[in-house]
């Protein structure tokens, strides 16, 4: 198969979904949109699961301590980041309600919120950094990506996927600085599961700050 499609197959597939949203209100008006997430991620996991042999960048699973320990600090550091970039101007078109998992009486559905944050901080970081750092961020740099040693990515190649990552995401500015923090781990480690780490507990916490506070717009 194509490096380029086993990649982008799992994204193409979760924003498949991301537009099937916007037209199922005018199709099935009385369809709980919520549980459309855990469709979207199960979907995604499932194409992982039957490409994951084509991905060669995570064959490796072991990292150096100290490694583990910055992929951890940067996912922190994004996180505060992102709960603070959220003026009105750093907000790209209507942020909304987000994803809302309480009902009319105001109650919590934790089945939804497990979804959800499983979804965000195991599926979703492995699905965006195989396509926006394994290969975006390489192809940029160089179109026989996979022959391309992460830490020869250049400064345009990073600013490219982290500016198309940003436009991904409603907070534009927190997307940006995600993407390029992100993208200067994979840079900086040579290992794809250092920013996976990072994002999945970016994803992770932001998870946990939302239930907490309630704040279901960061959703």
């Amino acid at each position: 198969m194509s490096p380029i499609f086993v990649r982008s197959l799992p994204f193409g597939l979760y924003i498949t979904v991301l537009v099937l949203e916007g037209l199922l209100p005018g199709w099935a008006p009385a369809f709980d949109l919520r549980w459309l997430y855990p469709v979207k991620a199960g979907l995604v996991a499932l194409a992982l699961a039957v490409l994951w042999r084509h991905y060669t960048e995570l064959r490796s699973y072991g990292l150096p301590l100290k490694h583990l320990l910055l992929a951890l600090g940067v996912g922190v550091v994004v996180l505060l980041l992102w709960v603070s970039l959220d003026a009105a101007w750093m907000i790209m078109g209507d942020a909304g309600k987000g994803y809302n998992p309480t009902d009319s009486a105001g109650r919590i559905d934790w089945l939804l919120v497990a979804f959800r944050v499983a979804g965000a901080a195991l599926v979703v970081p492995i699905m965006e950094e195989l396509f926006w750092r394994s290969f975006m961020q390489r192809w940029v740099q160089r179109a026989e990506f996979l022959a391309l040693d992460p830490s020869r990515i250049g400064l345009k190649a990073l600013l490219v996927a982290s500016a198309l990552f940003a436009v991904e995401h409603s907070q534009w500015l927190a997307g940006l600085v995600a993407g390029l923090a992100y993208g200067w781990l994979y840079i900086r480690t040579r290992n794809l599961w250092a920013p996976v780490i990072a994002h999945g507990v970016t994803n992770g916490a932001l998870g946990a700050y939302v239930v907490t506070t309630g704040r279901w717009s960061f959703w």
